[in-house]
């Protein structure tokens, strides 16, 4: 069987946890949580074109090749 890999600083306790995060939220919690996503100014979202996501990855993780 393959060992699971986590990027790094995560492990399978906090991929767990975050998991249960999602998957025990009611509806109503996840809305909330997604409009106070969009209230944070210090974040900012940007529409991109899917075909471009995984260019756009790899710009954000420092990669030129």
């Amino acid at each position: 069987m393959k060992q699971p890999q986590f990027p790094e600083g995560w492990d399978e306790q906090r991929v767990r946890r975050v998991l249960d995060h999602y998957e025990s939220q009611t509806e109503e919690e996840a809305v909330g949580e997604d409009e106070h996503a969009w209230e944070d100014t210090n974040a900012t979202f940007v529409e991109i074109p899917n075909e471009l996501l995984p260019a756009v990855r790899q710009l954000l993780a420092g990669k030129t090749d």
